[in-house]
């Protein structure tokens, strides 16, 4: 992978059509790095001499290594959310209309952004060790469940916390085994996720997500 100076695949093709700030241009790099290499793969000179900054360039931003994973999961969180954009599809509380639009941010994840989730997964597990890192982890992932569970509760769920669990389970499940998994030769089309998210709602809300 060439060095980047624009985010890692995945981003919007519009994202940004100004150069990128020396702080975006080190936590993509980093992102590109642990995208390649893992974990172990990304260290402060490593991302300079990937990004073409001087020594010491990356120590200045990020002091310590908590620090610049905490960069990389800040990038990736700002990158994901242009993904799956859950703003602009999460808006209908009509079962059918949501599951077209988590179908939709689903497959646009899956088809053009597979390097973020590498980069996901390492982050994810790199915080299991890490409390300092979890807790950043985590808070930058509400951003995410908590449209889901304002779009379970106008969808009418008893229980919308636990609806919206589910369905990151198996929206995070679907990513997980059509990135890396068994299925990553076989991504499914957005049709046939569309059918899967309404086959799930309507078991859970019991109403028209019609497949």
């Amino acid at each position: 992978m060439p060095t980047r100076s624009t985010p890692p695949a995945g981003a919007a093709a519009d994202a940004r059509p100004s150069a990128p700030s020396r702080a975006e241009l080190i936590a993509d790099t980093a992102l590109t790095l642990l995208a390649e290499r893992g974990m172990r793969g990304l260290t402060h000179r490593a991302v300079d001499e990937r990004a073409g900054l001087p020594q010491g360039s990356t120590s200045n931003h990020a002091r310590t290594r908590q620090a610049l994973l905490e960069a990389a999961a800040r990038r990736l969180a700002e990158l994901e959310a242009r993904v799956l954009a859950p703003g602009e599809l999460l808006t209908s509380s009509d079962p059918a209309g949501a599951a077209a639009g988590l179908a939709h941010a689903l497959h646009r994840y899956l088809t053009g952004s597979t390097d973020l989730l590498v980069c996901r997964y390492e982050l994810a597990l790199e915080a299991t060790r890490r409390p300092g890192l979890r807790a950043f982890y985590d808070d930058a992932g509400r951003r995410f469940r908590e449209p889901l569970v304002a779009l379970m509760t106008a969808a009418g769920s008893s229980e919308p916390e636990r609806h919206a669990l589910s369905v990151v389970a198996w929206a995070e499940g679907m990513m997980f085994a059509c990135a890396v998994g068994s299925y990553h030769r076989a991504v499914p089309a957005e049709e046939e996720l569309r059918r899967g998210c309404a086959e799930l709602l309507r078991g859970m809300l019991g109403t028209g997500a019609a497949g």
